[in-house]
C-alpha cells in the first residue's frame, strides 16, 4: 500500500545507515530478522552486513517507524503488511517496497529498493525488437512469468512506459503495492491504483477500470478465478492487458491460468485463452560471468501462433515446448537457446549455463 503523493518518511539513525549501505552497494533487498545480522541480497546472493545479530527489542521499533498508523493497525490485525514508501536518507530520497511480518512472534522485514526511475531496456538486457513488437499490439493478453525476484515488475514497467511515451493511450494499472511511478507525459494518461488503498482487489480494479475508457491495462498479478476471468474478458474485448503469474515457464502459465477454474469449465477457459493470448514471456536472472556484476536476463518467449492456439484449445499443453523450439522465425526462443546465447557472448559462465539448461549438450551447438 502507498500514497503516490506521499511525503518521505524519516527513519531512525540505525535503519538509515543500513539503507544507505544497501543503496551504496546496489543491493536489491535488505533482510531484517531477529537473531541474524542485517542481510543484503547482492546480485542474487545473500550477504551478511558487518553488524551483530539483531535483537527483537531493537528491531521492532525500527520497523514500526516505517508504518503509518493505518499500516501499523493492518500489521497488528493481519500479522503481515506489504506496502511501498518513500524514505529520506539525508541528501537522497529512495523508494522501498516493504514486507513486514511476524516470525516466531517477532517482527521481521524484507525491504526492496525500487529504482527512482523506470530502467531502460539496455540496462535490463531486454531486447528492443521484442519490446517494440509487444508495444505495437493493440489488444490481447501478454503474460510475464517467473519466480519472485526475476524482474517481472521491472519488465512490465519498461513496456508500459514505452507505450506511455508513444502517446495517445489511456493506461490503467492495478498493483499491490504500487512500485514504479510513471512520469507525466503529453498526450498520454496513466492512472495507478493500489489494492487496499484505491481499490479493494485486483478484480475490483479491473471491473471498475473497464468503465474508465482504458486502452492498456496493467494488472500486477492474477491470483484468483475472478481476476483471471476479467483479464481474459478485457483482453478479448479490445484492450491490451499486461499481467504476471508465478510459473516456471511459458507453458506453465497456460496450465496455471486454466487451473484457477473448476474442471468442468476449463475447456471453455482454454478456448478463451487461445483467442485472447498474444504472448508469454518467462524470465530468469542468472549470475553474471564477472563476479559482482548485475545479473543477466534469460528469456523464454512464446507467441500465440495458430499451432499453439490449437494446442491450448485442445489441452495439449506438453506439445507447446516443441512449437517454441521450431518457432524461431516467429520470434520465439526457449530458455535453453537464450542461455546458450548468453554463454557464447561471455555473459554467463559454463557452470551457470549448465545448471539452468534442461539440455546442457546444446552448449556445444555451433
Amino acid at each position: 500500500m502507498s500514497n503516490l503523493s506521499e511525503e518521505p518518511v524519516l527513519v531512525p539513525e540505525l535503519l538509515r545507515r543500513w539503507l544507505e549501505w544497501t543503496v551504496q552497494v546496489e543491493a536489491s533487498d535488505l533482510h531484517l530478522v531477529a537473531g541474524h545480522p542485517p542481510m543484503l541480497r547482492l546480485q542474487g546472493e545473500l550477504t551478511e552486513m558487518p553488524e551483530p545479530p539483531l535483537e527483537a527489542a531493537t528491531l521492532e521499533p525500527l520497523l514500526l517507524s516505517l508504518c503509518s498508523p493505518e499500516m501499523a493497525e493492518h500489521l497488528h490485525a493481519r500479522k503481515n503488511a506489504d506496502f511501498a514508501l518513500t524514505v529520506s536518507l539525508g541528501s537522497q530520497v529512495v523508494r522501498l517496497r516493504a514486507a513486514v511480518f511476524h516470525a516466531g512472534r517477532q517482527l521481521a522485514a524484507c525491504l526492496r529498493l525500487i529504482p527512482s526511475r523506470i530502467p531502460d531496456l539496455a540496462w535490463a538486457g531486454f531486447p528492443v525488437t521484442l519490446a517494440d513488437r509487444l508495444c505495437s499490439l493493440r489488444d490481447g493478453l501478454v503474460i510475464v512469468t517467473g519466480a519472485t525476484g526475476s524482474g517481472k515488475t521491472t519488465t512490465l514497467a519498461m513496456l508500459v512506459d514505452r507505450i506511455h511515451a508513444l502517446g495517445g493511450r489511456r493506461i490503467l494499472t492495478v498493483e499491490e503495492p504500487v512500485e514504479y511511478l510513471f512520469p507525466r507525459r503529453a498526450h498520454s494518461l496513466v492512472t495507478q491504483r493500489e489494492v487496499g488503498i484505491d481499490v479493494l482487489s485486483f478484480a475490483d480494479g479491473l471491473k471498475y477500470g473497464l468503465r474508465q475508457d482504458p486502452d492498456v491495462l496493467l494488472i500486477g498479478e492474477v491470483r484468483d478465478r475472478e481476476t483471471a476471468q476479467m483479464v481474459l474478458s478485457a483482453a478479448e474485448t479490445g484492450h491490451l492487458v499486461f499481467t504476471t503469474l508465478h510459473t516456471r515457464d511459458a507453458k506453465g502459465a497456460i496450465t496455471r491460468l486454466a487451473d484457477l477454474f473448476a474442471q468442468e469449465v476449463q475447456s471453455l477457459v482454454r478456448a478463451q485463452l487461445a483467442m485472447s493470448l498474444r504472448a508469454i514471456l518467462s524470465q530468469r536472472l542468472l549470475p553474471a560471468a564477472e563476479r559482482g556484476s548485475r545479473r543477466v536476463l534469460a528469456l523464454e518467449v512464446l507467441w500465440n501462433i495458430h499451432p499453439i492456439a490449437s494446442a491450448i484449445r485442445q489441452g495439449k499443453i506438453e506439445s507447446i515446448d516443441n512449437y517454441i523450439v521450431t518457432g524461431r522465425e516467429e520470434g520465439m526462443i526457449t530458455f535453453d537457446e537464450s542461455i546458450r546465447q548468453l554463454f557464447r557472448a561471455g555473459r554467463i559462465s559454463r557452470s551457470t549455463a549448465e545448471a539452468h539448461m534442461s539440455d546442457p549438450s546444446l552448449l556445444l551447438r555451433s
